[in-house]
């Protein structure tokens, strides 16, 4: 039996845009399960929505980590956040969103920050869409993320010039 190589290390960011005051002790538990280490979280008001917190942290670890983040965090109900792996050799970078009213949305990236949509899922919209305009602009902004930036962007607002701190992932 043959294993692949080992790749190198990778890093991103977790931003929690809001939550409940009372899930910020459980999503610190479970970013510190993913990172496997103790995580240290700067809860701050997120002004965009009254008697929520925001925070975000700087990782680094094994690529795929972004993905076990997310996983971890989209558990909890009433939350807002989004998770950034960037590209490692041979893979590309990773953007997850999620917000309660939308779900999960995930997109690859490229090194430049622009989300990247490879041709079987151009294909699948030519051929749904099936010649009308509205749809093809419809499908497209749905593999874009469109609608999950145009919900974010306020808690985005409210987060900059929020202090972030660097984890590494251990082990």
């Amino acid at each position: 039996m043959s294993y692949a190589p080992m790749r190198g290390a990778t890093r991103g960011v977790v931003f929690i845009h809001s939550t409940p005051a009372a899930l910020c002790p459980h999503l610190t538990w479970a970013l510190e399960a993913v990172l496997g280490g103790r995580v240290v979280l700067e809860w701050t008001e997120q002004s965009a929505a009254y008697g929520l917190k925001r925070a975000e942290i700087s990782w680094t670890g094994m690529p795929g980590t972004g993905a076990t983040l997310t996983s971890a965090l989209k558990g909890f109900t009433g939350i807002r956040f989004e998770v950034t792996e960037e590209p490692s050799p041979g893979i590309n970078g990773s953007r997850w969103c999620y917000t309660p009213a939308l779900g999960l949305h995930h997109a690859w990236m490229a090194p430049n920050g622009d989300v990247m949509v490879n041709e079987e899922r151009l294909k699948e919209v030519i051929l749904y869409a099936q010649g009308a305009n509205e749809a093809v602009t419809d499908m497209l902004e749905e593999l874009l993320g469109s609608a999950w930036d145009e919900e974010l962007e306020i808690f985005r607002y409210a987060g900059e010039g929020a202090p972030v701190r660097w984890l590494h992932k251990v082990g």
